[in-house]
């Protein structure tokens, strides 16, 4: 079945279901002599795993990582990386009344009418358990930039009408895991949290967006004409479960500036002596021209939507297309953010890697 492998030459292949025996992937391409730290690959599931807090899912997954293959004395063997995460906290039941009921805005109608059959257990495939996998593939990543100096720090910055004023050059990035809703600013993460625990008590939900600042990046990366970076990383945010916009740079603010003001200019800068650096005086762009990295930071916003499993009855119909009512229960995020920070960085580095990859093709020296 197609769609379920991201990637060029860095590649990761994910398989499993929400409430099946496990989940898990091959990552392929990476290369061989890697150091793999397993320590801070654990912390970063750690990051995305349920349960963590009052304000996400109260399912209890440890989401152990068991390497199959691929590593040899804490190395990359230049061979597939092969993984398993089990399940261990399903609860299946929970999904018996809407066995042959589709839940509003979720994946359960089109599922079925694509494959004829569809896993009821928590949405199956269509569950954002699924991303468990993307973030181990990301670890991965993460530990290969690291020899670049490349860093990928996201954070929660707005959610609902409650917004982070400051932009990412006035933040500490550093203090954004302090907060269960990470937001590296204490005043604005407090609001941001009491919000989410009056729409819980509603039974409700709130999404909101996760904004990315990537440093260190090579220039050069993106591949013309369909291939640019933007377009990669646009993919990359946009196959996350409940994401519904990605923008870069100025994005669609760029529409408030005149070309005058919105170009970034060429400055260079004497550096080491007589080797002089260019670089723009200011960074509209989002360290991304023409599709291309040019070695500015690159940042970027991406917008989640409410989860879609609501604490309340909902209209609808069966498969037979007979009005009903879906039940709101089981266990799930009021909202996504705080879980959603670790995914977005781990689909940026699965796409600077392969990026990084793919470039070392693109000219002789």
């Amino acid at each position: 079945m197609a769609g379920n492998t991201f990637g060029t030459l860095f590649r990761l292949t994910t398989f499993g279901e929400s409430h099946g025996v496990a989940l898990g992937g091959i990552i392929d391409g990476c290369p061989a002599g890697l150091d793999i730290d397993l320590d801070f690959v654990k912390s970063e599931l750690q990051r995305r795993k349920p349960g963590q807090s009052h304000i996400t899912t109260q399912r209890k997954e440890e989401d152990e990582v068991k390497f199959l293959s691929g590593i040899f004395e804490s190395k990359t063997t230049g061979h597939p990386i092969g993984f398993t995460i089990e399940n261990t906290n399903q609860k299946s039941n929970d999904y018996e009344h809407i066995k042959d009921a589709y839940r509003p805005s979720h994946a359960d109608f089109t599922y079925h009418e694509k494959y004829g059959i569809r896993d009821y257990r928590g949405g199956g495939r269509s569950s954002a358990r699924e991303t468990a996998c993307r973030i181990v593939g990301g670890a991965i990543a993460k530990l290969y930039l690291k020899h670049l100096n490349v860093s990928i720090q996201a954070y929660v910055s707005q959610v609902g009408h409650i917004k982070l004023e400051k932009k990412h050059q006035d933040l500490d990035l550093s203090k954004t895991e302090e907060s269960i809703i990470r937001c590296p600013d204490a005043a604005t993460a407090y609001k941001m949290v009491s919000y989410i625990e009056d729409i819980r008590k509603e039974g409700d939900t709130i999404g909101g967006i996760v904004s990315c600042l990537i440093k260190g990046t090579p220039i050069g990366l993106g591949e013309p004409v369909f291939d640019k970076l933007h377009a990669d990383l646009g993919k990359a945010m946009l196959s996350i479960n409940a994401v519904k916009g990605f923008e870069y740079g100025e994005g669609f603010n760029s529409i408030n500036f005149k070309g005058s003001e919105l170009n970034d200019s060429f400055v260079s800068s004497n550096e080491v002596e007589n080797n002089k650096k260019i670089t723009t005086s200011t960074n509209h762009s989002g360290g991304i021209q023409g599709g291309i990295s040019n070695g500015q930071d690159i940042y970027f916003n991406v917008a989640f939507k409410p989860v879609a499993t609501i604490m309340q009855d909902q209209q609808s119909v069966d498969k037979d297309g007979n009005e009903t009512i879906v039940k709101g229960k089981g266990r799930h995020d009021p909202c996504v953010l705080p879980r959603a920070v670790p995914i977005v960085e781990s689909m940026a580095a699965l796409v600077l890697v392969d990026a990084l990859l793919r470039n070392k093709t693109s000219r002789i020296i």
